[in-house]
């Protein structure tokens, strides 16, 4: 269900008037963010092609260039002459104002856009076919996308469990380490020789307890662990909402950092931001 935003795809069809080609290529992006790079022939097709990649994708700059080889005996050109007359007649009023103008080029002239006119190519049926292949292609490429989406998901709860495995060994190790922590004050007032109320020694033990309580943000990321791996498996984008939650796993991180007490602690909440940050990274090509 997660799919990626970097991804291809080619399609190729060969016909008795040519051949098309269609070269899809995603990568990451905020929105969606198509490129067409279409022959003039078939500029036209811009406005369904559009259509097409708003109501398949969400997210990602992609770009998309079509390929139109004609066959040499399918076609014979014809001269627009009208239209190349004006043309002419244009570049000749811009040449009088023009100092030491060069002389006019006819294969220019044929290279200007509607001066050439195919008589013989059905180019309906160019279209028709260059919007069948677009379909293949886009289809091609949304199954790429889920391909890669899928192992960027395995990547993340891996990450995930690994989290989990943190939160488990942390919540384990937080009463022996409030025992030491009490001992070594104890030793200290001995070493000093010291004599404090047991009343007193028991409310530093309770600040002391109360500074390395993170039982709530261990269960808040036993929460944000347990929801990403719910929306890994929702259908459609997910990446925004995948990215907020990355912000919530770094802020509970960072409140254990500052409660720690001991480096044992303090390493754990280093190796949480590690496997978030990793997380975050690969959270960028989700769409």
């Amino acid at each position: 269900m997660t799919r990626s935003m970097t991804a291809f795809a080619r399609q190729e069809v060969q016909h008795s008037w040519g051949s098309l080609t269609w070269e899809v290529r995603s990568v990451n992006h905020r929105y969606l963010e198509p490129h067409l790079r279409l022959p003039e022939s078939l500029r036209d097709l811009e406005g369904p092609l559009r259509e097409q990649l708003r109501k398949n994708l969400s997210r990602g700059k992609v770009e998309c260039t079509l390929r139109f080889v004609p066959e040499a005996q399918s076609q014979t050109l014809t001269v627009n002459q009208d239209f190349a007359g004006e043309l002419v007649a244009a570049a000749q009023q811009v040449a009088s104002i023009i100092p030491n103008a060069q002389t006019l080029d006819p294969l220019e002239v044929l290279r200007w856009p509607g001066v050439l006119q195919d008589t013989k190519l059905d180019m309906d049926a160019v279209k028709k076919a260059g919007l069948e292949l677009f379909s293949k292609a886009l289809a091609e490429l949304i199954d790429n996308r889920g391909r890669e989406g899928a192992e960027l998901a395995n990547l993340i709860d891996q990450r995930l469990d690994a989290i989990t495995d943190i939160v488990t060994d942390v919540r384990a190790k937080l009463p022996g380490i409030l025992t030491k922590q009490r001992e070594n004050l104890q030793a200290r007032l001995d070493e000093l020789q010291a004599e404090l109320d047991p009343t007193r020694l028991e409310q530093e033990m309770v600040i002391l307890a109360q500074k390395a309580d993170v039982d709530e943000e261990m269960d808040r990321l036993n929460t944000h662990v347990q929801e990403v791996k719910r929306v890994l498996k929702q259908k459609g984008p997910i990446g925004r909402r995948l990215d907020f939650l990355m912000q919530e796993l770094n802020r509970e991180a960072n409140t254990l950092s500052s409660k720690s007490i001991v480096s044992d602690t303090t390493q754990s909440a280093v190796e949480l931001k590690v496997l978030i940050e990793q997380m975050r990274e690969q959270i960028q090509n989700i769409e």
